[in-house]
């Protein structure tokens, strides 16, 4: 390689490492105070709440946004938001919600029951807006505000989720402007809101600024911004954390977290995760109207071919060597944290390469003499993965997969693409394989709606399909869990909804991951944890977290000026950099002598 190439990709990298100007409210002003750096390392998929549904999407809103009620930080009970209290009909049809006086929006406008009104109206009219929460407005009759403080919902089948509708309400005066919700992109600052916090600054790709909002109805927080900083990928924003750049990094590898172990400056926090790690077969991608839609492989449609996929994974493996033991190993559909709704096969399918060789052959997918399967048309058996290309675990549990599924006879092609790329790709069933999970809530119904029929998307687009099955048995087991007010018989549909679920094999549960935080003890003394007993600071299931958190002097005093998005991006750029330079390096060697929650 030549000295000026060299040269130049010097010059490029010390370009991206000179911190920009430091970003500020559109007053050109920061407020006084603290403020919480918290490193993201998803992409935000939309800041319209009637639209943005992945974790750092929902994570933003739940601090902007009310909600009727929110979820106790010691133990998920519910317990009164805006509502502050509730009654319903004897015949469980109608609720009449009353809502709390003095709540305002940021913009001083008083919030009252017809913004919820208008809110979940809207939802059951307006596809487009029922995108993200329109499975809480499904069963929805009707929505009135007889006055200001009086919500009535009446449903079309007794519901037994109607406490825990985790949809934002947004203000009526502003949406009712907005004529097209799927093309409005929330964006213009500041944002109007009535939560702890109000959105005052968006950079995409780069950051979120929150600043605190003076007239929450619990009292103003004690930092004064709340910061969402976007990294390309994990290492960059442990680095960042290291650097005091950042005060909260999630999402950690085993090894980030372990290597943190006694730093200076720096607490761990390990928590019991809601999230379950996913491995999606297509089933055969379909709309609402039976269309089948994207690329899926259609060997994939034999329930015995998923099994036998299933049964090629050595999960324990997957635990030990990718999570390092931080995880749980997957099987029911809903995470171990929800005890009361948490499920385990009484017979899972082990790790056993025999039994998927023999559910393989019984298919009719023959191995040939060079050990590759292939189809009926005499074409090899291989399938796509699509996985996410900035998360190491993603990367790892391919390659192990790869490996387990070569050992069966069966090639696979890895894809490791962007966050976005992933969901849009899932969305639109555009995998043979791809890696998935989501964050269950308290309540259950949400992440369960994902597997119905009723999830799946129309011709238009739309819909919130998880692995695109579509099976009668689940769908009705759904409906009477819906519908179910005894605690314990409601449990009971669950798991007879979550072993259907496992039996169908379209979506794999791997493991249940624990949740890795850090946080720097020089700026912050203490996060109110969710639930309090082995619980997390980030992505609760509330605003919890960022609202408690309490800022050292150091941290009150905000003696840095430093441009954290800045550094945050850059350090990510340059990582990614420093790679295309080493590729760069190997493509001029071998000239003589590849890639979305």
């Amino acid at each position: 390689m030549g000295r000026r190439f060299v040269a130049l990709c010097a010059v490029l990298l010390v370009g991206l490492l000179v911190p920009a100007p430091a970003s500020a409210q559109e007053d050109g002003a920061r407020p006084q105070g603290a403020t919480l750096r918290i490193g993201l390392q998803q992409q935000i998929d939309s800041l319209n709440p009637f639209l943005g549904y992945t974790l750092a999407a929902t994570d933003i809103f739940r601090n902007i946004y009310p909600t009727l009620t929110t979820y106790r930080a010691e133990d998920f009970a519910v317990e009164p938001e805006l509502a502050e209290r509730w009654d319903t009909s004897p015949d469980k049809l109608t609720w009449t919600f009353h809502i709390r006086p003095g709540v305002k929006w940021s913009d001083g406008q008083p919030v009252t029951a017809r913004d919820a009104a208008y809110t979940f109206n809207r939802m059951m009219t307006d596809p487009a807006a029922s995108t993200a929460n329109g499975n809480f407005v499904e069963n929805f009759d009707t929505v009135t505000a007889p006055d200001d403080r009086t919500l009535v919902v009446r449903t079309k089948t007794p519901q037994a989720t109607m406490l825990a509708i985790d949809a934002p309400i947004v203000p009526e005066h502003v949406w009712s402007k907005v004529p097209d919700v799927a093309s409005f992109t929330n964006d213009q600052m500041p944002v109007v809101g009535s939560g702890p916090f109000v959105l005052t600054g968006y950079r995409p790709e780069q950051d979120v600024t929150l600043t605190a909002n003076p007239d929450f109805w619990r009292g103003p927080p004690k930092i004064a911004q709340l910061q969402f900083i976007q990294f390309k990928n994990s290492d960059a924003a442990v680095q960042a954390l290291r650097k005091g750049d950042v005060d909260v990094v999630q999402k950690l590898t085993p090894a980030q977290f372990d290597a943190l172990a006694g730093e200076s400056d720096i607490q761990q926090v390990k928590g019991q995760g809601r999230r379950f790690f996913e491995m999606i077969l297509n089933p055969g991608a379909a709309n609402s109207e039976n269309e089948p839609i994207g690329t899926g492989h259609p060997a994939l449609k034999d329930v015995r071919v998923r099994q036998a996929i299933d049964h090629a994974i050595d999960r324990q493996a997957l635990v030990d060597r990718v999570m390092g033991g931080y995880a749980q190993v997957g099987g029911g559909y809903l995470p171990p944290i929800f005890s009361d709704y948490h499920w385990n096969p009484p017979q899972p399918r082990a790790f056993d390469l025999a039994e998927a060789n023999r559910l393989l052959d019984e298919a009719g997918y023959p191995r040939g003499e060079d050990g590759i399967r292939r189809t009926p048309q005499g074409e090899p058996l291989n399938f796509d993965f699509v996985l996410h290309g900035n998360r190491s675990e993603d990367i790892q549990v391919g390659e192990f997969v790869k490996r387990w599924l070569a050992d069966v006879g069966i090639g696979v092609e890895l894809q490791p693409v962007s966050d976005n790329q992933l969901n849009d790709r899932t969305t639109g069933g555009d995998f043979d394989m791809v890696i998935s999970g989501w964050s269950a809530n308290p309540d259950p119904d949400y992440v369960l709606r994902l597997q119905t029929c009723g999830a799946r998307p129309s011709p238009g687009g739309g819909g919130n399909a998880d692995t695109f099955l579509c099976d009668q048995q689940y769908d009705d087991l759904y409906n009477r869990q819906l519908g179910e007010f005894d605690k314990a018989k409601r449990v009971e549909l669950v798991n007879q909804a979550q072993a259907r679920f496992y039996d169908q094999a379209a979506g794999l549960i791997l493991f249940y991951q624990n949740s890795l935080e850090a946080y720097r003890t020089d700026r912050y003394a203490g996060f109110t944890l969710q639930p309090a007993d082995n619980g997390v600071i980030v992505a609760q299931q509330g605003y919890w977290g960022y609202y408690g958190a309490q800022p050292t002097e150091a941290a009150v005093s905000g003696s840095s000026g430093t441009d954290y998005s800045t550094v945050a991006w850059v350090l990510g750029g340059a990582v990614v950099l420093v790679g295309v330079v080493v590729a760069l390096v190997i493509v001029r060697r071998r000239a003589t002598a590849d890639t979305r929650e």
